[in-house]
């Protein structure tokens, strides 16, 4: 699976399987660096405890709403609770303007592979909740 370095990274599929994507930490920089093709898009490294978090708190699955910046998100989901000005961060957890979105294409993938959420891998409509 890939240690997490830049060097090892992990190798990792969108929930519903369509697509590879490699992720990393950049420790001095506080960030998971996730490289989609030749994009980079890097989120703030603590979201990995602050979704499990806020999963925990919701008790039960979580709809993923993956959507890019800009676009509308499904209330209630994960991609809305990465961008609202109430969670931990206090916005999105995306910190490159412009490739702030898709959180939740991203991150719980890694999430489920650490061991730390169940996602589905349906077509379309996935969810997640905390383990």
């Amino acid at each position: 699976m890939g240690s997490g370095s830049k060097e090892d990274p992990w190798v990792l599929k969108t929930p519903p399987g369509t697509s590879e994507y490699l992720m990393w930490r950049d420790e001095a920089a506080g960030l998971l660096v996730c490289m989609v093709g030749t994009t980079k898009l890097t989120y703030h490294a603590r979201c990995l405890e602050d979704l499990q978090a806020m999963l925990r708190a919701r008790g039960d699955w979580v709809q993923l709403g993956s959507a890019d910046e800009g676009k509308p998100v499904v209330a209630g989901s994960v991609e809305a609770w990465a961008r609202d000005e109430a969670n931990p961060v206090g916005g999105y957890y995306g910190s490159r303007k412009g490739y702030r979105g898709r959180f939740a294409n991203y991150v719980p993938p890694l999430m489920e592979a650490l061991g730390l959420a169940e996602v589905e891998h349906n077509p379309k409509g996935n969810r997640m909740r905390a383990v």
